[in-house]
């Protein structure tokens, strides 16, 4: 708290007024079924994002991202979209979204600390976005329940930012718990708590540093006639958890899709089969079995790789590696560590889980992957962390 409240200072002045922080997160199962109201499994973690506010006596919004050493700079009488701007105009965002709903704002000075940037995914943005609504809040006193804090962020992504409202992002932020992992169900727009209790493994982000390149464009999936077909081969269970799953009669589904393209038809396959991987992924969890856990996050990744098309070669590397650390071929049906490639876009990031003892040979294969392909990854190793609080003295 005192690095906050000193670079706040140096920066306007005086010390803050309100201080927040926000966690980074990073989904392990789902995030691509957003669309189909399916499920997505996250993790909060302990890549934390702060923002410190102190009010001023005009219109003025001025902003500071210590860690850039950049400042922007705005009013509430002319918040405007700036390309420019880019990290400021999240916070323009959140800023807009209070507005359009009918609360009185003024001046602020604006600082964001976070070791991390939002350039390396990892939920940044959308702890960014989050810490501003509960600082925001908390600032003006307006004592916004959670309900109120996700119409002001969703309000700010789809009509100032212009982009979807991923609710499985401000979930994960806003309400994960320490040690628990957090799944968001899409068609109730609610989320849930399942227990981490691993001791004996370590979680690692890895960004690869691999550009990003799109292969295919994800939108020409989420057409409203695929969630219908999808729709059509749900069963409702009373026994599975969310109260629903896909028919597992392979004759069912080749039938349902057999209207649509191979390529549709396979990417839609892997919708389904995300779906049984989170409910499996879920009941290893809840029975601390990791095995079962792991299994579920390796046949996800397979998922990704062959049939949505979204890893790449340098990904890939990594994960093999992953699963040789453990050298008993025995072992294969019962993995001793999994790994993912995580986030919306095509490559870049992935997560690894691990046993403790494997560290030192993981870490190796790191430096492998940087000799072979000449990119230099940034590891980060995270615990299961709690959502956005205020951050007192």
């Amino acid at each position: 708290m005192k690095v906050l409240n000193d670079t706040h200072n140096i920066e306007y002045g005086k010390n803050p007024d309100v201080a927040v922080k926000a966690p980074g997160r990073f989904h392990l199962i789902g995030e691509h079924s957003w669309f189909f109201k399916d499920k997505t499994l996250s993790m909060a973690v302990d890549l934390p994002v702060y923002v410190a506010v102190s009010k001023r006596d005009d219109l003025s919004l001025k902003f500071y991202f210590h860690q850039l050493n950049e400042r922007k700079k705005s009013s509430i009488s002319a918040l405007k979209l700036k390309k420019e701007d880019r990290w400021a105009n999240v916070i323009k965002a959140i800023i807009s979204g209070f507005i359009s709903m009918g609360y009185d704002l003024y001046g602020m000075d604006i600082t964001i600390y976070s070791e991390i940037l939002p350039s390396a995914g990892f939920g940044i943005t959308s702890a960014i976005k989050c810490a501003a609504a509960k600082a925001i809040s908390e600032l003006f006193d307006f004592n916004c329940n959670e309900q109120q804090l996700l119409q002001v962020i969703e309000r700010g992504n789809r009509r100032f930012l212009q982009t979807n409202n991923y609710i499985a992002d401000n979930y994960s932020a806003l309400f994960a718990k320490k040690d628990n992992l957090i799944i968001t169900d899409h068609n109730k727009n609610t989320w849930d708590y399942v227990p981490f209790n691993f001791e004996d493994k370590k979680i690692f982000l890895v960004d690869t540093k691999v550009p990003r390149v799109s292969v295919w464009n994800e939108e020409t999936l989420f057409e409203p006639q695929n969630a219908l077909l999808l729709g059509d081969l749900r069963e409702n269970k009373n026994n599975a958890y969310g109260g629903w799953q896909y028919v597992n009669s392979v004759t069912d589904i080749n039938e349902e899709l057999s209207v649509v393209s191979e390529d549709i038809r396979r990417k839609l396959l892997c919708i389904i089969r995300e779906h049984n991987d989170l409910l499996e992924a879920r009941d290893g969890l809840e029975k601390v079995d990791f095995f079962k856990f792991a299994r579920a996050v390796n046949h996800s990744h397979e998922s990704m790789r062959d049939m949505y098309n979204i890893s790449c070669p340098e990904i890939d590397w990594i994960l093999k590696r992953v699963s040789e650390l453990e050298p008993n071929l025995e072992m294969i049906t019962n993995p001793v560590s999994c790994g993912r490639i995580t986030g919306k876009g095509f490559g870049r990031c992935l997560y690894a889980i691990i046993r403790k003892s494997d560290e030192e040979k993981f870490m190796k294969k790191i430096n492998e992957f940087e000799k072979i392909f000449q990119y230099h990854p940034e590891v980060y190793e995270v615990v299961p962390s709690e959502g956005t609080v205020v951050v007192k003295d």
